[in-house]
């Protein structure tokens, strides 16, 4: 069957937002601390459909963990590598994938292409796309190669071999997608796609509802954090209670008296209404204590470890290996106050899977 793709004239020249490249080396220090990745596999992001993955599977684009190589390893369709790769020769402009994000929908501030390995295989350009649909039926309609209702957001880059590539818009989208399509010229390898937002979180219809605040799904973001050494702050907000140590926050050892702390930024301010502080995983590296502090900051103001407004509202708790911890009643200052941050506390080092602020709309 034949498949078309997308023509030239489909990507305008024009995006939604002028970009401009960002060195590899400062990729992680302009979007990471700000901004999440909406299509982040941990998040619940998706391939839906691809013009083609002979050499290597589409599904790879959205991996979390760093490209991999494995020299002289090779398969059915060819050598073996940690991306998408797609048939020589490609008979049309480009070759596409499309991706649902992983939260309801986000606001698009940059992207990143990395073709790590790919070396005379790479793509030679790419271009972004994205959409908003909500319905069963729009999903489907995304996935054919006739899809009108695309909109560029990041117009056509060029790409070189073996590198990290990163882009910043202008201004962030003013409007939210909930797909994007990446689009390859013609043809060939890409190992990572990363696209950083915001999220745009949909409310529950209650105002009394308690839903989780610090979610990343719903625009909770983790800003900053003492330590990071064998896994970083963000993963604390994915949803689920993960698979290994791998995918939660854990700091180097210490000695002597110590704490280590990540700040959260809430994706909407909030009365506090439960916490939950997850363990999973880590048994003989756990918190030997917790504590929890909340503050309400400007809008653009991010606070630091030191700012004046934090408010204790769990003290230190012992906690244990390997268990959710749910503090309700322990709580203090949380009734009738509207929070914006959060800031774990871990006493003195160690290793946290999942940090869980629960609460209202205010």
């Amino acid at each position: 069957m034949e498949i078309r793709t997308v023509g030239r004239d489909d990507v305008k020249d024009t995006a939604t937002s002028a970009a401009r490249s960002i060195p590899a080396d400062q990729i992680d220090s302009t979007f990471k601390s700000k901004y999440i990745d909406l299509i982040s596999a941990p998040l619940g992001s998706k391939i839906l459909a691809f013009s083609d993955e002979w050499f290597a599977a589409a599904e790879n684009l959205i991996t979390p963990t760093p490209p991999i190589r494995k020299p002289g390893v090779f398969t059915h369709a060819g050598a073996w590598y940690d991306g998408w790769e797609t048939r020589r020769h490609n008979t049309q402009p480009a070759d596409w994938v499309v991706l649902r994000l992983g939260v309801a929908s986000g606001r698009v501030a940059g992207a990143e292409i990395d073709t790590a390995f790919f070396n005379g295989n790479h793509a030679p350009e790419i271009a972004v796309q994205g959409c908003f649909v909500t319905d069963a039926a729009g999903e489907e309609a995304v996935t054919k190669p006739d899809f009108a209702g695309w909109e560029t957001i990041l117009a056509k880059q060029e790409c070189g071999p073996s590198q990290r590539h990163g882009w910043l818009l202008e201004q962030i989208t003013e409007k939210a997608y909930t797909h994007v399509r990446l689009l390859m010229y013609p043809d060939g390898g890409i190992a990572r796609f990363r696209l950083f937002g915001v999220a745009v979180p949909v409310f529950p219809a209650s105002a009394d509802a308690v839903f989780e605040l610090s979610a990343t799904v719903m625009g909770g973001v983790a800003v900053a954090c003492s330590d990071q050494h064998f896994g970083t702050k963000d993963n604390l907000l994915l949803p689920g209670r993960g698979k290994d140590m791998g995918d939660g926050w854990e700091t180097k050892r210490t000695r002597g008296e110590h704490i280590d702390w990540t700040i959260v930024k809430l994706g909407t301010k909030g009365q506090i209404d439960h916490i939950v502080i997850d363990t999973a995983h880590f048994r003989g590296n756990f918190p030997q204590k917790v504590q929890v502090f909340a503050g309400a900051f400007e809008e653009g103001k991010e606070p630091g470890h030191e700012s004046e407004g934090w408010v204790e509202i769990l003290e230190p708790q012992k906690s244990g290996p390997d268990k959710e911890h749910v503090y309700k009643a322990e709580l203090k200052e949380v009734k009738g106050r509207g929070y914006t941050h959060a800031k774990l506390v871990i006493i003195p080092d160690g290793g946290v899977k999942r940090f869980r602020v629960f609460g209202t709309n205010v």
